[in-house]
């Protein structure tokens, strides 16, 4: 038995748009920064269907071919639903472990390490500002004391 499988009419490879769950987008148009990771992950269900689809049930596959009932049809429709289902599942699943494993991209750690190297020269700075404030009004004492000093002599002059 050389008998290929043909997908249903109903099935097809990737869920509609109005299908998706939200916040999954079309691989075809780009629209943000992980429009990548989901067209791996699309392309990961995709090669799912495309394996688990020749495991439909071939009675009911082959029964399309011999018998003219629609009943027929509906079964396999029923079986291509419940396989797309499925395959949601699968792919909802997929997107949560990326977004738990999302480790960050090097561009990420640098800008972290950047981030973290500015602050640290902020704070340094700070405390360098408020020792000078400090040293400044210091001074600013000294030489008030100083003028009323010489004042005070002169005075008694």
């Amino acid at each position: 038995m050389d008998y290929k499988p043909q997908p249903p009419a109903s099935s097809e490879p990737s869920p509609s748009p109005s299908d998706r769950p939200p916040g999954i987008t079309s691989p075809e148009t780009p629209s943000n920064s992980q429009n990548h990771e989901i067209e791996d992950i699309m392309a990961c269900v995709t090669a799912l269907e495309a394996a688990l689809l020749p495991c439909l049930p071939a009675r009911e596959l082959q029964a399309i071919d011999r018998s003219p009932h629609p009943s027929h049809q509906i079964d396999v429709e029923r079986h291509a639903r419940d396989f797309m289902e499925a395959a949601k599942k699968l792919q909802l699943y997929f997107m949560g472990l990326k977004r738990e494993d999302h480790a960050p991209t090097r561009a990420e750690s640098l800008k972290k390490q950047e981030i973290a190297v500015m602050e640290e020269e902020l704070k340094t700075k700070e405390e360098l500002i408020k020792k000078h404030t400090r040293l400044i009004e210091e001074s600013q004492k000294l030489v008030k004391e100083h003028i009323e000093k010489h004042r005070v002599e002169l005075e008694k002059v």
